[in-house]
């Protein structure tokens, strides 16, 4: 079966399951984290596992995530004016979770670090304005807007706690160790 009669077959079905166009080798092509968006969530991630040590400057962060300090501060800064992280100034100042680790999701820290976690390229970068408005018909949109739902579902659903534990926990917590239906300790989210 090839991608159109793949693709009428979901549309048969009302696209509640979409199915496999490419061989999952190539998905990593499709769809790219940017480096703000993993830059944050390392940053992030960091301050929840220093929590009990207080505030961490970012030239730390940058150092022992061996990220470049720009990035850091930047990122560190989109993070505060988000409420992520609280700055404190003076010789033992820094930056910390503002909430527990629970408390803020991935989707959380990409949000803030890059502003948005999918980027609809007809909002951003129309084909032609008037093509890609809301106020026209456009049976692709649809799908992008699908796909922009389930990307911030599964990014809702793993929060900083969760990257707290081993890989091999994650993996099994997001459903990759195992089938989630078989595992009660996968995310609710994955479970579908």
């Amino acid at each position: 079966m090839g991608s159109a009669e793949r693709l009428a077959e979901a549309a048969r079905r009302g696209g509640q399951e979409l199915p496999a166009i490419l061989p999952s080798s190539q998905y990593l092509a499709v769809v790219r984290i940017t480096t703000l968006a993993e830059y944050g969530v390392i940053c992030a991630l960091h301050l929840a596992k220093r929590v009990a040590e207080g505030p961490i400057t970012g030239r730390e962060i940058a150092e022992r995530e061996r990220l470049p300090n720009d990035y850091v501060e930047q990122i560190l800064l989109r993070l505060r004016r988000a409420g992520l992280v609280r700055s404190t100034r003076g010789a033992h100042g820094g930056y910390a979770l503002a909430r527990a680790a629970a408390a803020v999701s991935i989707r959380d820290a990409i949000e803030a670090s890059e502003m948005t976690t999918f980027d609809l390229h007809c909002v951003s970068h129309p084909v032609e304005e008037e093509r890609c408005s809301s106020s026209q018909t456009c049976s692709i949109r649809p799908v992008w807007l699908l796909l922009q739902r389930k990307i911030d579902d599964v990014l809702e659903g793993v929060r900083l706690s969760d990257l707290l534990l081993e890989e091999s926990e994650v993996r099994t917590r997001v459903g990759l160790a195992a089938a989630p239906e078989a595992d009660a300790r996968a995310l609710p989210v994955l479970q579908n």
